[in-house]
């Protein structure tokens, strides 16, 4: 017999490659109403007077009609099919390697406590070093 019961959890984050500063937040689904709330959550976030660009990459959850960007967000959106432009795509397999592949949970409160236990591993060191794309530094410059 195979138990074919699944549930998912999804993060969603934030991370300035050059501190490694991050936010982040644990959401059941992937969804524009679930990108929106990831938003508005991050928006609060940041500084008064401080304007923030997220890079993301084409997603639907990113590109819907329905988006709501908060005033002191931007979303720079990269090309499509270029994840080698996306300095986050090192840290969801950073993460994937080390910490959430091929383990089994007893429910879906599990499932969120092992990704938000995988991601306070996380230090700003290791951020930066995973997010260390070589365009970063030109661009910055």
């Amino acid at each position: 017999m195979v138990d074919k019961r699944h549930d998912f959890a999804y993060v969603f984050a934030a991370v300035e490659p050059a501190t490694g500063q991050n936010f982040c937040l644990v959401l059941p689904e992937v969804s524009t109403e679930a990108m929106n709330r990831f938003l508005a959550d991050f928006s609060f976030t940041v500084p008064a007077d401080t304007h923030i660009v997220m890079t993301l990459d084409g997603a639907g959850w990113h590109t819907s009609q329905a988006l709501r960007v908060p005033d002191n967000l931007s979303l720079f959106r990269l090309p499509p099919y270029a994840p080698e432009l996306n300095p986050v795509e090192h840290v969801w397999l950073f993460l994937r390697e080390r910490h959430l592949s091929h383990r089994l949970h007893h429910d879906y409160d599990a499932i969120v406590d092992a990704a938000c236990r995988a991601w306070r591993q996380l230090t700003p060191e290791r951020l930066q070093s995973l997010c260390a794309y070589p365009w970063i530094a030109q661009v910055i410059s």
